[in-house]
């Protein structure tokens, strides 16, 4: 431990995944450190709330997680931190749409059998076509839909793509950027498609990860549990603590404002800032708008008086008039998120702060939720009459058109900071999994430590062009 350390107070803004991963590195490198959170505990959207059912406890994340990655010594950190209480889980998904069930990913069978003749006509016919058809090559100028319907065919494109991405953004298919394409559809393009359904060979086109690991008491289990150890290492986690102004002099972050539990603001010196918190909001309290959005989410929780719904963990809902886009059990990934002999369900919906389903109270919202569930086959008498909704308001990066160029003026505003690093899915506007996240913050804190400018690099990682969730060694 260096005396320049000792003497060194960090700030980290944010009690995620990127910003408990910097703590522990800089506390492990002596350094002074305080973490700020406007939540009542860490964990971030990684978190995990307890419900209090008449059957028991219940157990719901903050959306479907999972923790794979390709990083060995993070996945050593983890299991060991974790020990006994991590276990193993296999995902199985499928897509829900005018009332058939799909395999996810595509299987030979299952789409002979389940697909109407029409979308297998229409996708062949597209598999014709397609060496004729022009590409857009410019991920950075194309949108979402000019970039599947030129690798799958305008057939798959609207029957398992353009409703359902369309829900999920809340802005037409024609306005998404591609970069989402790119980076979530784990086949490449009709073709792949087409190799997928033939029996399977080593050179398979790549697919989702199905094995993981996962925490027996909930994602945040792993968050709570890092928490803890660092505090007993020293660092000063304040929680229900909101950031809410910035103090700046030309070229650094000179104290940061913050209000416990909404009470008087209080005022927090730093020599360095690891911030987590939304790029927009960074650029917003540094007198910089960014023009940059996120799409929220509201999640919907209910217990139910059955064992099991399916053996699905999650089912994507592709139907533009079903409220959800994800519909979870989470007892499919712990067995521990339910007492024993029940089950729960919770539905994702996207939604935008203020707007009418954000808004909607919960009694209406659980009748709408139970009418999609008959539509799905779910019994609505198997609900137990209890529920609780949770939000997110920054849950996934807006990524439109032109958001890599607000993106861009964003970072170069932000960077002028000296001690300023930004740093995890919000902090950097990307969509990136918790392993990513992870492995920010560590950059963050190194990049204090060993006194180099790794911004830019933490701003780009792992934003390679491939499918964000193929490979673990988890």
């Amino acid at each position: 431990m260096s005396q320049a350390a000792e003497q060194k107070h960090v700030a980290v803004l944010g009690g995620g995944p990127a910003g408990l991963m910097a703590a522990w590195e800089l506390v492990e490198a002596g350094y002074r450190v305080t973490i700020l959170d406007r939540d009542s505990k860490v964990g971030g959207m990684c978190a995990t709330l307890k419900f209090a059912g008449k059957h028991g406890d219940y157990r719901f994340d903050y959306g479907g997680h999972r923790f794979i990655t390709k990083n060995p010594e993070l996945l050593k950190f983890v299991d060991e931190l974790m020990a006994e209480d991590l276990l193993y889980a296999e995902r199985k998904s499928v897509i829900r749409f005018k009332g058939r069930i799909y395999q996810y990913p595509l299987a030979i069978g299952d789409l002979l059998k389940n697909a109407p003749f029409s979308l297998l006509f229409g996708a062949a016919v597209d598999l014709v076509m397609l060496p004729f058809k022009k590409r857009p090559q410019n991920r950075r100028d194309s949108s979402f839909a000019e970039w599947i319907e030129s690798r799958f065919g305008k057939t798959l494109y609207r029957n398992f793509f353009e409703g359902y991405t369309g829900k999920l953004w809340g802005i037409s298919p024609a306005k998404l950027s591609a970069d989402w394409a790119s980076q979530r559809i784990s086949l490449l393009d009709l073709k792949d498609v087409a190799r997928r359904l033939l029996p399977q060979k080593k050179d398979t086109p790549r697919t989702y990860a199905r094995k993981y690991r996962y925490p027996k008491l909930g994602f945040g289990h792993l968050y709570t549990r890092l928490g803890e150890e660092l505090e007993k290492k020293g660092v000063d986690i304040r929680l229900n603590s909101n950031v809410v102004d910035m103090q700046t002099t030309e070229n650094r972050i000179s104290s940061i404002g913050f209000s416990e539990n909404d009470g008087e603001v209080q005022q927090l010196d730093a020599d360095y800032v690891i911030s987590t918190i939304p790029l927009s909001d960074m650029c917003r309290m540094t007198d910089f708008d960014s023009g940059l959005e996120f799409r929220s989410l509201r999640f919907f929780n209910m217990p139910m008086e059955t064992e099991n719904i399916s053996d699905n963990t999650w089912q994507y809902l592709s139907d533009p008039e079903i409220l959800g886009t994800r519909l979870q059990e989470p007892r499919r990934r712990s067995p521990y998120m339910a007492p024993e002999g029940r089950t729960s369900v919770m539905v994702e919906i996207p939604c935008d702060k203020g707007d009418e389903v954000w808004s909607m109270h919960g009694d209406q919202l659980r009748e709408r939720v139970l009418d999609d569930l008959e539509t799905l086959g779910v019994d609505r008498k198997l609900s137990t009459g209890e529920y609780f909704t949770a939000f997110t308001e920054h849950a996934y990066p807006l990524m439109d058109i032109d958001y890599q160029d607000k993106r861009e003026k964003a970072i170069t505003h932000l960077c002028k900071f000296d001690n300023l690093v930004m740093s995890g899915r919000q902090g950097s506007f990307r969509y990136i999994f918790t392993d990513t996240a992870m492995e920010m913050g560590q950059m963050a804190a190194r990049s204090i430590i060993e006194g180099t400018d790794r911004r830019r690099e933490i701003f780009d990682y792992r934003n390679e062009n491939t499918v964000i969730e193929v490979q673990s060694v988890a």
